[in-house]
């Protein structure tokens, strides 16, 4: 992995959900019809419980993590039983989430040609760690990234000044030469303030348009 000592001129961070998997309103769609829970109730009970923890961020209580992926789940089952009547068991979301999830290929053929080049590829992502194992099983991180930070390992998450500073740290590359690549508009915000560049990522075309202006720029 390229530390501090890095000589590449840019340094590209990618988001893995929604970027190196299709968008993520596809993903919660079909959690929805596997599990037979109402996007609605769903979306109810996910906010009722992020809220316990003082965050309107559904992800942020399990890829901090304040809590267990299973306890969260638990507390989110019992919203959806008191106010929606569902007994539905959620024991893991992991394997409803990325089962049948496929990888963009698209983008990975981009960022493997860009790390061929010279430039710094790395992975930054807010992820839960019972996810860990699933995500990796989609992309060989050995192969495709020089390194990769995780939000439930370093203490960190996007958008927090802190996820951009350690990233461009751990790069070796100034913070006004990192590009986030990311598919939420705040993180995105996040990573512009940090005196990042950023492209806000729908589909692999057009991301890398932009992301070519941005390094030839």
């Amino acid at each position: 992995m390229i530390s501090s000592g890095s000589t590449a001129q840019f340094a590209v961070w990618t988001d893995f959900g929604g970027v190196l998997t299709p968008p993520l309103g596809h993903t919660f769609q079909k959690f929805c019809t596997t599990t037979r829970i109402d996007p609605d109730a769903l979306m109810s009970a996910l906010g009722k419980v992020s809220a316990r923890y003082g965050t309107d961020d559904f992800m942020l209580p399990i890829d901090t993590p304040l809590i267990t992926e299973a306890q969260w789940l638990q507390e989110i089952a019992e919203v959806l039983h008191a106010e929606h009547g569902y007994t539905t068991q959620l024991t893991t979301l992991a394997d409803i989430w990325f089962d049948g999830r496929e990888t963009n290929h698209a983008w990975v053929a981009r960022l493997e040609k860009l790390r061929s080049a010279g430039t710094f590829v790395g992975m930054l992502s807010n992820m839960p760690p019972a996810w860990d194992g699933h995500w990796r099983r989609m992309v060989d991180p050995s192969a495709l990234f020089d390194d990769v930070l995780l939000s439930f390992e370093v203490g960190h998450r996007k958008p927090s000044p802190g996820m951009f500073a350690l990233a461009a740290e751990r790069a070796g590359v100034p913070a006004e030469r990192c590009v986030l690549v990311d598919d939420l508009p705040h993180n995105c915000a996040g990573a512009r303030e940090a005196g990042w560049s950023a492209v806000l990522f729908t589909e692999a075309e057009s991301a890398s348009a932009e992301l070519d202006s941005i390094l030839v720029g």
